[in-house]
């Protein structure tokens, strides 16, 4: 009995193994794509479209003895104030990341004189949205999908007890 019980569980993880399923995972965005983060860039164009979550990343590169990566509140931004910064981003490396950990408006800029030629980023953070709900199981003529599923399924899960129930008798 204690090998039947194995035997079905075995079978059952090795379908839910087999099943996609949706994942969530945090995105990494290379500040500027290939042109990365230097002047004369509008990265206000560049953030367009896109949708920054929790949990994202922005990940710069740069010069790192002619720019750095400074978070400012909002009328620093727009004045490119670099004096008192919420937050230095910049870890010396010239490939530094930004984590995008709360949600709310990230303002950063360069405070080396960057900002001045358009080396600024605004973006907003999101929590992620709700999954998709499932659409209902739509009809085949007469038979459902789940119907047709199984009916592949169920022949080819008869051919894998069979390897499974060797493969599971060899470990005793």
């Amino acid at each position: 009995m204690a090998r039947f019980t194995v035997l079905i569980v075995a079978v059952v993880l090795a379908f839910l193994m087999a099943v996609p399923m949706p994942g969530v995972t945090a995105k990494k965005y290379t500040v500027g794509e290939n042109k990365f983060w230097n002047p004369n860039i509008n990265y206000t164009i560049w953030a367009q479209g896109k949708h920054f979550y929790l949990g994202d990343w922005l990940y710069f590169v740069f010069d790192r003895n002619q720019h750095n990566i400074l978070e400012v509140n909002k009328t620093d931004y727009e004045g490119c104030i670099a004096d008192h910064p919420i937050r230095n981003w910049t870890r010396g490396a010239g490939r530094d990341i930004v984590t995008l950990n709360q949600t709310k408006h990230y303002y950063l800029l360069d405070g080396k004189g960057g900002c001045y030629g358009g080396m600024k980023l605004a973006v907003k953070v999101e929590k992620l949205p709700p999954p998709p709900k499932s659409a209902p199981v739509k009809s085949i003529g007469s038979v459902s999908m789940v119907t047709g599923l199984a009916q592949f399924l169920i022949p080819a899960s008869l051919f894998a007890f069979p390897a499974m129930w060797d493969l599971i008798s060899r470990m005793w």
